[in-house]
């Protein structure tokens, strides 16, 4: 096998993994009938809420802040 040929074929493997690595990655939108799998309730963060806003509250008194969740304000009370 001479080096003309072996070139050849790295070239074909490498054009092949390229195209079948694009072909994965084709799909960028999300469907509308897909949307209602992706706001489950396992696809949650904090699956159970109360639990979530009940560990905050201990932290906030914790720290002495409050914030840092999307909302605004902090522990000085100037917000």
């Amino acid at each position: 096998m001479d080096w003309r040929s072996s070139f050849k074929t790295v070239a074909l493997l490498v054009a092949l993994a390229t195209g079948l690595g694009g072909a994965g990655c084709g799909r960028f939108a999300v469907r509308a009938t897909e949307k209602e799998h992706l706001a489950d309730r396992t696809m949650q963060i904090d699956p159970d809420g109360q639990e979530a806003n009940a560990e905050e509250h201990v932290m906030s008194n914790r720290e002495g802040s409050t914030g840092g969740r999307g909302g605004g304000g902090g522990g000085c009370g100037c917000n």
